[in-house]
């Protein structure tokens, strides 16, 4: 299976009653946080509780990337052209591979603002 054909599997699994659009791109966007929610919840109890559920970390991210896949068919996206722009952005960020100069460099928001690097967790 590729992506488009997951896209359209998410489609015919999806509530379709919603009243509004705001009230259907809440639901899509507010699942993502809910199952990343659960994602570090199931790490936690797996690492910190050494109660293995690393099968609910599985889960959980089939269930985020359900919700991901929505959010990209209610704008309209691909979401395999979504994954590939990520990639490019990462390939011209880190182009030697991941190294802190990298990342302390002045960033631009995705608000389009303007604003220094983090540096020391600041």
């Amino acid at each position: 299976m590729n992506l488009k054909e997951y896209q359209e599997i998410c489609k015919q699994t999806a509530k379709k009653d919603f009243q509004t659009e705001t009230e259907e791109i809440m639901c899509w966007g507010l699942g993502v946080t809910g199952e990343a929610g659960d994602i570090g919840s199931c790490i936690k109890k797996t690492y910190a509780h050494k109660k293995d559920v690393k099968d609910g970390i599985k889960e959980n991210i089939g269930d985020m990337m359900w919700y991901t896949a929505m959010i990209c068919n209610f704008f309209g996206w691909d979401l395999d052209e979504v994954l590939n722009q990520n990639v490019e952005k990462l390939k011209a960020r880190f182009p030697e591979g991941f190294n802190y100069k990298s990342v302390d460099r002045e960033m631009i928001k995705w608000s389009g603002a303007h604003s220094q690097g983090v540096k020391d967790g600041k």
